[in-house]
């Protein structure tokens, strides 16, 4: 096994012996207390806000060596009515985009991912895009499922 794997952590040991004095005791504890915050820490977080971008928790490491960017994430909910959102996010100012995703459901209570590809006739699909301003869904020109509701999640590499 390579010595250089990046994902060795997060890990928390499930049993720790503790010493009966006081200061080795406190030293333990201490110990004890920061491999949890740090496996805690390198965790994903399950956070998906609507009203300002939220930290995920994840760390990417595409610019090389150990410079690890952190991403944000966004959730922006939309109605059938509104296919066009603006999303608040300086585009010039991030590294990019790393997940655009989302789903919708039509008018009779079914649910689609977000972009939707039809198997069988390619101008039923359902595209999403991202501009610098907004986010614009557009369905195709054939048949494809009414867009009801939905919600669509940006997920960005904020500059380094």
């Amino acid at each position: 096994m390579s010595s250089n794997v990046v994902n060795q952590v997060p890990y928390l040991r499930t049993s720790r012996d503790f010493p009966q004095e006081a200061q080795p005791l406190s030293q333990e504890l201490s110990k004890a207390y920061i491999d949890i915050a740090n496996v805690v820490n390198n965790r994903i977080i399950g956070l998906f806000p609507t009203s300002t971008p939220g930290v995920t928790g994840e760390s990417w490491f595409v610019g090389g060596g150990n410079s690890k960017q952190q991403t944000l994430r966004r959730v922006y909910p939309f109605t059938g009515s509104s296919l066009t959102i603006a999303h608040g996010i300086t585009t010039t100012q991030i590294s990019g985009f790393v997940r655009i995703w989302g789903t919708f459901s039509d008018n009779s209570g079914n649910f689609y991912p977000i972009p939707y590809v039809d198997p069988t006739a390619a101008n039923n699909q359902i595209n999403i895009q991202i501009t610098s301003a907004n986010i614009v869904i557009t369905a195709g020109a054939g048949s494809p499922p009414a867009i009801n509701s939905g919600y669509i999640i940006l997920e960005w590499l904020a500059n380094a």
